[in-house]
């Protein structure tokens, strides 16, 4: 069951110049504008209504290539100093927050610097930390790891930064065994419910909706 979901990790999105307005969503899609003509029509055949639907699905695609582009290229834009500092200010909201502080069990991404994602080394560190608050124990952290070329994943417990082992992209993951040779636990077999999500995203809106890489 999960309580919360931290998308509020792309909030330095919400701080980024906008040439036009972009695209809004409803109910995890993008909205789009019916012509006129298709609002008087009468009711279209089977074969009409599946044509339609496919040009309308070629269309959300299109406008969510161009946002991802907007997105990348002020991305790129910003300076290292203002990536740093809004990374710590993310972070810092989330360690002070209590729904990070009260969860127990969460799942989380490895931060890659080179897809401008924001980083969670020190929010990765502080749910591995011994917390005294909260009966001296470590949360129970779960995070990704690529299976196959079609990026199917399986979210692995670990224990410490050090089971971590960089993939054939150069990016963090956990090893499949721990180092006792024992397969390590997956989050679909945690005997606890899962507290909390802290998901990438390239983008989000103002109320929490996300746009992925595309990648599915």
């Amino acid at each position: 069951m999960i309580k919360n979901a931290a998308t509020s990790l792309m909030a330095r999105l919400l701080h980024l110049p906008r040439a036009a307005p972009a695209p809004t969503y409803r109910r995890g899609h993008l909205s789009l504008l019916l012509p006129p003509q298709l609002l008087r029509a009468p009711a279209p055949t089977p074969a009409a209504a599946a044509a339609a639907m496919s040009t309308a699905a070629l269309t959300v695609a299109d406008q969510k290539r161009a946002l991802r582009s907007e997105v990348r290229r002020a991305l790129r834009a910003l300076s290292p100093e203002q990536l740093a500092s809004e990374d710590q200010a993310i972070q810092s909201a989330i360690l002070n927050s209590s729904w990070f502080k009260e969860s127990k069990s969460l799942c989380a991404y490895i931060s890659c610097s080179r897809l401008r994602e924001v980083d969670t080394s020190k929010i990765l560190a502080e749910a591995l930390s011994p917390n005294s608050e909260y009966d001296g124990h470590a949360k129970d952290l779960y995070v990704p790891r690529v299976e196959d070329k079609n990026r199917n994943m399986r979210m692995l417990k670990i224990t410490t930064m050090d089971d971590l082992v960089e993939n054939s992209m150069n990016i963090l993951e956990p090893s499949p065994v721990d180092a006792s040779g024992n397969a390590r636990e997956e989050v679909l077999s945690a005997s606890s419910p899962i507290d909390l999500f802290l998901l990438p995203g390239q983008a989000f809106d103002r109320t929490g909706q996300r746009l992925g890489r595309g990648g599915g």
